[in-house]
């Protein structure tokens, strides 16, 4: 069972940016989703405006390492939320975001994390496994992640999912007892989330491969030339 929804703030950049075509040339710069705040210059000039980031996690990888928002530091990465045991649309994001990771498997620009939502199953054994069966060798390439079994860490990784502008929750009615979308969020070096897109929607795929060379395009102009940094 997938659930759809997205904070207020966000819906009409969603549905503008769910609605292009993605056949059409990809734009110069990706929007930054989420709320912004307008804040006076106190010395007269023209105001700043700050904008939301991705929020802040810690969890461990198949592989038993830490993961952190510093992780990525300075490349961009893709998100999705899944468990090992869902019988619904995870075979189907995967499978999807697989077909993105596979051309930059190698590329160090550019980083995956899926977050469990199941974390009192999914394991490190288990997310090993599951990795090593979606064909995902390095785990430091793709990070299956938990954010722990304790009550409260089980609980977190919804709100991480809010913060990724997804959704998931526990549902005794649902397939596999947990209800979410099949949302993918694009991060920049900044920690700014520049895209989502419908894993379940092959135009929404195609837009995502479409948009991610004008995103590291953007992240390689903003640093400093090695002439420069001499």
């Amino acid at each position: 069972m997938s659930i759809r929804f997205w904070p207020a703030p966000l819906l009409a950049a969603a549905l503008f940016t769910a609605c292009s075509d993605p056949a059409a040339s990809p734009p110069a710069r990706l929007p930054i989703l989420g709320e912004r705040d307008v804040r006076p210059n106190p010395n007269g000039g023209p105001a700043d405006t700050v904008f939301t980031t991705a929020p802040a996690f810690r969890a461990l990888d198949q592989a038993g390492q830490t993961v952190t928002n510093q992780t990525f530091a300075g490349r961009a990465y893709i998100t999705d939320f899944f468990f090992a045991t869902c019988p619904g649309i995870c075979p189907k994001m995967q499978g999807e975001l697989l077909k993105v990771f596979k051309p930059y498997a190698a590329d160090p620009r550019l980083g995956f994390v899926s977050f469990t939502i199941d974390p009192a199953h999914d394991s490190l054994p288990v997310l090993r496994d599951y990795a090593q069966r979606l064909g995902v060798a390095d785990p430091a390439r793709w990070h299956f992640v938990t954010t722990g079994r304790s009550a409260a860490a089980r609980d977190s990784v919804f709100g991480l999912a809010k913060g990724f502008f997804t959704a998931a929750q526990p549902d005794k009615t649902a397939p596999g007892g947990f209800a979410h979308n099949g949302t993918f969020a694009l991060v920049d070096d900044q920690g700014h989330v520049r895209g989502l897109y419908d894993s379940l929607n092959p135009a929404e795929v195609a837009r995502l491969q479409k948009e991610l060379p004008a995103l590291l395009a953007e992240i390689a102009a903003r640093r400093p030339s090695a002439t420069a940094a001499k």
